[in-house]
């Protein structure tokens, strides 16, 4: 993980536990004409601390957030690629809108400078399959090499159809997960149009609060979150350390509105529903969700809904926390890293907290882990990820045993 918490898995989630937030104000961009002027920004990234620099050029910061990650799971799954090994090990990474960065920077060089002046490097720069594309280049994975773009739920559909491509049988291990680095003007006058995001200024720490009755919008956040996805036997016979088993994935589509969930969260209660069926877990056996959780009314309230639908009274017995409350929303990037926080709560049986949770909603009636870390011991977890246009994905993750 990197995220505004931290980079590297150690640090974010230490900083998860001890409800901190990585909110504060912009510092990438000029945010005077803007009526959000805060962000999850990642602390202190130097992406020549794990790509060459002549390379570093060649990749707007999703992507290089994205590289960097990628070398963090490489490193900590110890597995060798070799000439044997590559045609079965891939990559899909997700992210909801690509390299705005360098699209908003170029295209002011086009203006001012002329087409001369566009890099030849500018279509790899910012698509979105070149997360994919460059985490393969640079560790030889010859599998399957996709990328997935489905706003918010992008991280989480990866991870879901690299455990589906293993399932079926065409690869033996697949790096997936998420990236996004949005915090750009033209990102942020788009969802300010859109009255998305808070405006909570003078309180940055304070400004996302999921679940809570004074939440005013979502802050926009940057991250990557990755994980190295193994077929059993195959991670078995090499000795790796499995941290968890990916057991369930749903996705469904509200069929709705452009950016609005389905008011009655149909589409969210479907969705983990599917998730919960392909698990095969019953649903008492579910003892964390990790929500999608961003901060914004009808979210929160619809997402509640659908949790309580589908649990029905088991419903209130199970935590449920939002990552976001302390990243804010990471975007394509959400659902990878809330995949390791997932995770981590299994192996660590410890629930970080939903912070700023001070007012309660009366439509919001579920138990979010208010403010402070919980030990709790946790076998199965979900976690979901709700995108615009209507596409939802859940995960279901569940304790390894030998």
């Amino acid at each position: 993980m990197l995220t505004p918490l931290g980079i590297g898995v150690e640090k974010s989630w230490n900083a998860m536990c001890r409800g901190e937030s990585g909110i504060d104000k912009v510092t990438q961009f000029d945010t005077t004409d803007m009526p959000s002027k805060i962000a999850g920004e990642i602390k202190g990234f130097d992406p020549a601390d794990y790509i060459e620099q002549k390379e570093i050029k060649k990749m707007d910061r999703f992507i290089q957030l994205a590289v960097a990650a990628s070398q963090m799971v490489m490193d900590d799954c110890a597995l060798k690629i070799t000439d044997e090994n590559a045609p079965r090990i891939g990559t899909i990474v997700g992210a909801g809108m690509g390299g705005l960065s360098s699209i908003e920077f170029f295209y002011k060089r086009l203006l001012e400078n002329g087409p001369r002046r566009v890099s030849p490097f500018f279509i790899p720069i910012v698509i979105i399959n070149l997360a994919a594309g460059q985490i393969a280049i640079r560790f030889g994975l010859k599998g399957p090499n996709s990328a997935v773009a489905t706003a918010c739920a992008s991280g989480t559909h990866a991870i879901g159809d690299a455990f589906k491509i293993i399932q079926r049988g065409d690869a033996d291990a697949m790096v997936a997960g998420g990236s996004e680095a949005c915090i750009t003007a033209i990102g942020f006058a788009g969802f300010c149009a859109a009255k998305a995001l808070s405006t909570n200024n003078d309180e940055p720490k304070k400004a996302s609060r999921p679940f809570d009755a004074k939440r005013d919008g979502f802050v926009m956040g940057e991250a990557a979150g990755l994980l190295m996805l193994e077929e059993l036997e195959f991670a078995q016979r090499r000795g790796a350390r499995i941290y968890a088993e990916v057991v369930g994935y749903g996705m469904s589509g509200d069929a709705y509105h452009i950016t609005a969930p389905s008011p009655d969260g149909d589409g969210a209660y479907r969705c983990m529903k599917a998730a919960l069926e392909d698990s095969g877990l019953p649903q008492t056996s579910i003892q964390y969700i990790n929500a999608h959780g961003t901060s914004t009314k009808f979210n929160d309230e619809l997402e509640t809904m659908a949790i309580k639908r589908l649990f029905k009274e088991y419903a209130y017995k199970i935590p449920v926390s939002s990552t976001k409350s302390m990243t804010g929303h990471m975007l394509g990037a959400g659902g990878g890293v809330e995949a390791v926080v997932s995770i981590l709560t299994i192996v660590n049986g410890i629930i970080h907290p939903t912070i700023n949770y001070e007012f309660p909603d009366p439509q919001c009636d579920l138990d979010y882990v208010p403010n402070k870390a919980r030990q709790a011991k946790v076998d199965a977890a979900m976690s979901n990820s709700f995108g615009f246009g209507g596409t939802n994905a859940s995960l279901v993750f569940k304790k390894f045993e030998k």
